[in-house]
């Protein structure tokens, strides 16, 4: 549960030789300035970086609850009302190429970063742990409780309460444990590793596309594409299983990363698996005033921005261009990260 110009010839071959059109007509608006050809690299940790090219994209969405609610019939119109910090719709131009990562941040690789560097992850230092996912749970709690077990020391990003393999993204991981892996990588590599921005974030989400998800703008066909929650997962929430997408995507918590395909540049997980911090400030009316070149969010805020959606997530709320938000020591087995690594001129 969750609260709150045409591409270059080569990238829409690229979509249609590899099914990412999802046989979902797609309204191709961005257009990257350079070659979308995918360079990957890989860093000291073991991550895949993925070079996204520069250019322009149209942020936000300007759909109306009228249109959400032909798709999203289950859903409460209040909860329809509540997506209007996506608009306006505005066109945001990326200026400088970036490296992001092929896929969201692993255990494996989380874990190396703890053993080399000796950070200490913030649920740990201060001894209240994270949340988790507990069979004990009170089923029967009132309906604006937690869905989830803490904080409790019990829960980390170890023991989110569900197995994990190290190939699975890190969860239970703050604002703050992403930037000291950032901070770190920046220090022993030589380049600025970062978290991206809010419009770097959905120009990567969206790949040239315009359309709800990376692959298309039906929400029943998503089972195929990302996990998210579905019927695998109904056994363990059965009161919102009227909220799941009726197809079985195969896992009832995380999956390993890269299980579904990429989109059109090459990323995985973009939507679905876990939640990734992003590096801005929240501002519900910021896109009204918002730069129209690389914007960096509000100058101050109390909450950080969020995005992609998790396993636990409805799927109106994985579209690319919905805002999610939590304050910067929040820590949730729902929340990941993804690293961006800035390309030197």
């Amino acid at each position: 549960m969750n609260f709150k110009p045409p591409l270059l010839p080569a990238l829409l071959s690229l979509m249609v030789s590899t099914g990412l059109a999802g046989g979902v007509p797609m309204r191709v608006f961005a257009q990257a300035t350079q070659s979308p050809v995918r360079l990957v690299s890989v860093n000291s940790l073991g991550m895949e970086f993925v070079r996204v090219p520069a250019g322009e994209f149209m942020m936000g969405s300007d759909e109306t609850v009228a249109s959400l609610q032909r798709d999203f019939p289950q859903l409460e119109v209040k909860r329809l009302d509540e997506l209007s910090d996506e608009m306006p719709l505005h066109r945001v131009k990326i200026s400088r190429a970036f490296d992001l990562g092929k896929t969201e941040v692993t255990r494996a690789q989380f874990e190396k970063f703890l053993s080399l560097s000796g950070y200490i992850p913030e649920s740990i230092r201060d001894k209240t742990g994270g949340y988790g996912y507990s069979v004990s749970h009170d089923r029967h709690r009132p309906e604006k409780a937690d869905a989830f077990a803490g904080r409790d020391p019990a829960y980390s990003w170890k023991t989110p309460g569900f197995d994990q393999a190290d190939h699975h993204p890190v969860v239970n991981v703050t604002w703050h444990d992403a930037m000291a892996m950032a901070n770190w990588l920046t220090q022993k590599e030589g380049v600025t590793y970062r978290l991206p921005t809010e419009a770097e974030w959905e120009y990567a989400c969206k790949a040239g596309t315009q359309t709800r998800y990376p692959h298309g703008n039906d929400p029943q066909s998503l089972t195929k594409w990302a996990n998210l929650f579905d019927a695998s997962a109904t056994p363990h929430w059965q009161r919102w299983q009227d909220k799941a997408l009726p197809g079985n995507d195969g896992y009832a918590f995380t999956s390993p990363v890269a299980s579904f395909p990429p989109n059109a540049f090459g990323l995985h997980d973009m939507v679905g698996n876990a939640w990734e911090w992003v590096s801005d400030h929240y501002e519900e009316s910021y896109y009204k005033t918002s730069p129209a070149t690389d914007p960096l969010g509000p100058d101050a805020g109390h909450l950080k921005v969020r995005r992609g959606g998790s396993w636990h997530t409805w799927p109106i709320y994985a579209r690319c261009s919905y805002r999610n938000i939590n304050a910067p020591d929040s820590r949730y087995t729902l929340l990941g990260m993804r690293l961006l690594r800035e390309v030197k001129p």
